[in-house]
């Protein structure tokens, strides 16, 4: 299923900002505008196509209470969410549904015996599920009360 699109990063914080209202969150966003603040104006400009290059925008969210999640929305369409210490690299479009999706508990923890190892499993309904290893190191509590 087909996510709205969200063109610019200041869209996408809006869009953060109200799933985590939904879910009774709060948000505390810190913006990074300008070639000299953006990784982006290191690696070079962004043609809009009239001229003018544009200004890049980076946000860093943090979600406050269980499980503890960081939001890096990067100028490119890019975006890493961190759940609880695990990153993943999800689209800009799909970061509110990877968000609800963690909320509304599509999340668990696939142990093996052998070889042994944990993976982190984030069910996004439409899309193909986001996996990330977890060594035994990053277990939080949280982390743990959802292993299968």
């Amino acid at each position: 299923m087909p996510h709205p699109p969200l063109p610019s990063t200041q869209s996408a914080v809006f869009a953060v900002e109200a799933m985590a209202a939904r879910h009774g969150r709060e948000v505390r966003a810190t913006h990074d505008i300008g070639r000299d603040q953006t990784f982006a104006g290191t690696v070079g400009g962004h043609d809009t196509g009239d001229g003018l290059d544009a200004i890049p925008h980076e946000a860093l969210l943090e979600i406050g209470s269980r499980p503890e999640i960081t939001v890096r929305l990067f100028v490119h369409d890019e975006a890493v969410v961190a759940v609880d210490g695990i990153a993943f690299d999800v689209p800009r479009d799909s970061v509110p549904a990877f968000l609800d999706a963690v909320w509304s508990g599509l999340v668990h923890v696939r142990q093996r015996t052998f070889p042994p190892s944990c993976t982190l499993i984030v069910t996004v309904p439409g899309e193909a599920s986001y996996r990330e290893a977890v060594t035994y190191y990053q277990l939080s509590p949280w982390l743990a009360g959802l292993i299968r």
